[in-house]
C-alpha cells in the first residue's frame, strides 16, 4: 500500500514554526527515596543485635524493617541495580536467621518488657 504524504490544509491553525522540542530542566533533581536503604541498614543492625544479644524484639523489628525495605524496593526496571536486590535479600535472610536463632536459644514466647 503506498504511503501518502499529508499536506496541511489552508484552514489549519497550527503553526509549525512555533514548535519547540521539550528539554527537561537540569536544575530539577530527581527525588530519590532512601527509605529502602534506611530500612535495610536498620534491619541488618537489628538482626545483628538479635543474633548477638539473643533479643527477640530486635529480631522481630529486623524482620519488619526488611519487609518494609522489600516493599519499597525498586523493581528490576530502568533505575534498579542487581546490588539493590542482593542487599534486600541479604537483609531479609539475616533477619530470618536472627529470629530462628533467638527462638532456638529460648523457645518461650516473647514476654512484655513492662511486666
Amino acid at each position: 500500500m503506498p504511503v501518502s504524504i499529508a499536506f496541511p490544509k489552508a484552514d489549519d491553525v497550527r503553526r509549525p514554526n512555533k514548535i519547540k522540542r521539550y528539554k527537561p530542566d537540569m536544575a530539577i533533581v530527581p527525588y530519590d527515596d532512601f527509605i529502602t536503604d534506611i530500612m535495610n541498614i536498620l534491619g541488618m543492625g537489628l538482626s545483628m543485635a538479635g543474633l548477638m544479644g539473643r533479643i527477640k524484639i530486635c529480631a522481630w523489628l529486623a524482620l519488619f524493617c526488611s519487609l518494609i525495605g522489600f516493599a519499597n524496593a525498586r523493581s528490576m526496571g530502568r533505575n534498579a541495580s542487581f546490588d539493590d536486590s542482593k542487599q534486600v535479600l541479604s537483609s531479609f535472610m539475616l533477619s530470618i536467621s536472627a529470629l530462628v536463632m533467638s527462638y532456638l536459644q529460648n523457645p518461650f514466647p516473647l514476654t512484655a518488657m513492662w511486666s
